[in-house]
């Protein structure tokens, strides 16, 4: 009796308390399908998590493989009322890709897309893990979900009691080196999440966001949110930017979460200043570096309407966040930082030794609080070394300003050591993308015979503007010195993208490793 007393509200709580009012109201509006009530919401997640009780043997673990579609909310929240503990495969992915997950997170049941029907069958004969197979949309190797659900009515949803310390669900790192390590998400930094996200995030009066993200992976995070605002959600099959454009100026979108090179093909477009994009009042931005000299950009052809949020896999969002107030145009290095940290977490920028460092000195980021994983799945040594002294330890290099702003210098592991000095990617990147004629940049480190590492920039310009390696070069170390100059500069058509949107840097030091 006394742990039902004190029993803390967890992620399904919020669900059911989300469905608790006004369930005639629109919450998802999808291309074709139309639009989708709270109401009908509420009762395909209770027939979803119906059929997932009654699989024999009862399903542990599962995976989901789908694109944007109507029915992934519903399952969704379907694995967590259900208890079943859930992972998303990333739709870019390959079927070996599918495989080591299955195998790593012991996925008994796998929930996919009708579009992957050919990939399931593959998973069938290679995967004897896999137990069981439910296809969303048409039969095939799998039955058909919403048959399935047909069998059932619905009920009241009510929030399982879970130990909030239990695994909630496995999110996958990338995996840029060696094998991606599982990510165990507990029901305490599910709820955490959500919490931040509530009191934290700057939200409209009214809420009518623009999923473009995969809801399997980043677009799942604004559900909860969403649904307890009272707002709606139109969900894109995926990003475009005509097609993203065209639905803010139709359903008048408030809202949108987007990594920094979506929002760049906006301003990029030709077609950019054919829509009204007016209606926007606040783009959420993260998971990678936003050059400022473009936020600017942004700023002055959007509007004031930006919102920073930095976090990991292992911290999900929000770590710290950055207000459209906060986003000062005149203060470059304002607009290249990542805000100041949230309240429901502790932070510190600490040194090789684990002692904090003085403002302006490069640190770093490392957490403690609710926020955090449980731990990498099966993987002790690794969990043992992110925890090291009582934090997590982020791999961000981070500099603090005396009033408490974060400015992310690099990743630990992409820092360039050349000629004994520590160059900072993120700083050289900066200096690069405010001359006019650059689009986007990635700066690596190469292999060199002399100074063991040489700074390379990979460069997209604007055909419009004149541009040489030179320039750049000596724009750089005219900001900088020449420590950090490039000793080379390479213009590309495009920069190569990880699945999630980052400029993928692992990608570009293998085609310029042998190059120099």
């Amino acid at each position: 009796m006394m742990d039902r007393l004190y029993q803390p509200v967890l992620g399904t709580d919020l669900v059911v308390h989300a469905f608790g009012f006004d369930r005639d109201r629109p919450v998802i509006v999808l291309g074709e399908d139309g639009v989708v009530t709270a109401r009908q919401l509420h009762d395909a997640i209770s027939r979803y998590q119906q059929v997932l009780q009654s699989l024999e043997p009862r399903p542990l673990r599962a995976a989901l493989l789908s694109k944007n579609r109507v029915e992934v909310p519903a399952v969704f929240y379907a694995f967590a009322f259900a208890g079943v503990v859930s992972t998303a495969l990333h739709p870019m992915g390959s079927v070996e890709d599918y495989l080591y997950v299955i195998e790593d997170a012991g996925i008994d049941l796998l929930v996919y897309d009708d579009a992957f029907e050919e990939k399931a069958r593959e998973l069938q004969k290679r995967a004897p893990r896999l137990r069981h197979f439910v296809a969303i949309g048409a039969e095939g190797v799998g039955a058909a979900l919403d048959r399935l659900a047909a069998d059932f009515a619905p009920r009241a949803l009510v929030a399982p009691q879970v130990d909030p310390e239990a695994m909630a669900r496995i999110a996958y790192s990338g995996g840029t080196t060696g094998k991606p390590k599982g990510i165990i998400v507990t029901h305490r930094g599910v709820v955490t999440s959500t919490l931040i996200q509530l009191t934290e995030w700057e939200w409209p009066a009214e809420v009518r966001h623009l999923v473009c993200a995969p809801l399997s992976h980043a677009g799942a995070s604004m559900l909860t949110p969403v649904l307890l605002k009272g707002g709606s959600m139109v969900v894109l099959p995926g990003f475009d930017p005509v097609s993203f454009m065209e639905a803010v100026q139709k359903h008048r979108i408030t809202t949108a979460l987007m990594v920094p090179t979506m929002v760049l093909s906006l301003l990029d477009h030709p077609r950019f200043d054919e829509f009204d994009l007016s209606s926007l009042e606040v783009i959420y931005y993260g998971a990678s570096a936003f050059p400022a000299a473009r936020l600017r950009e942004a700023i002055a052809r959007l509007g004031p309407i930006f919102f920073q949020f930095y976090g990991q896999a292992e911290a999900p969002m929000s770590v710290t966040v950055m207000r459209r107030r906060e986003h000062l145009v005149d203060d470059p290095v304002r607009l290249a930082g990542c805000g100041r940290p949230t309240p429901w977490v502790r932070t510190a920028l600490l040194d090789d030794d684990g002692r904090e460092v003085p403002d302006g000195e490069p640190g770093e980021i490392c957490v403690r609080g609710p926020l955090l994983m449980g731990g990498y799945l099966n993987k002790p040594e690794e969990t043992a070394q992110a925890f090291a002294g009582g934090w997590l330890h982020t791999g961000d290099v981070a500099v603090r300003s005396p009033d408490g702003f974060y400015r992310i210098v690099d990743r630990k592991k992409d820092m360039i050591v050349t000629g004994g000095f520590n160059v900072y990617a993120r700083e050289v990147e900066d200096v690069i993308a405010s001359h006019p004629a650059v689009l986007r940049v990635a700066v690596i480190g190469v292999p060199d015979p002399k100074w063991g590492e040489a700074v390379k920039a990979v460069v997209v310009a604007d055909i419009r503007h004149a541009v040489t390696a030179e320039d750049l070069i000596a724009l750089v170390r005219a900001e900088k010195g020449p420590v950090q100059a490039p000793k080379s500069v390479e213009f590309v058509e495009e920069i190569p993208l990880s699945p999630v949107g980052k400029p993928d840097k692992q990608a570009l030091k293998a085609r310029y490793a042998a190059k120099g």
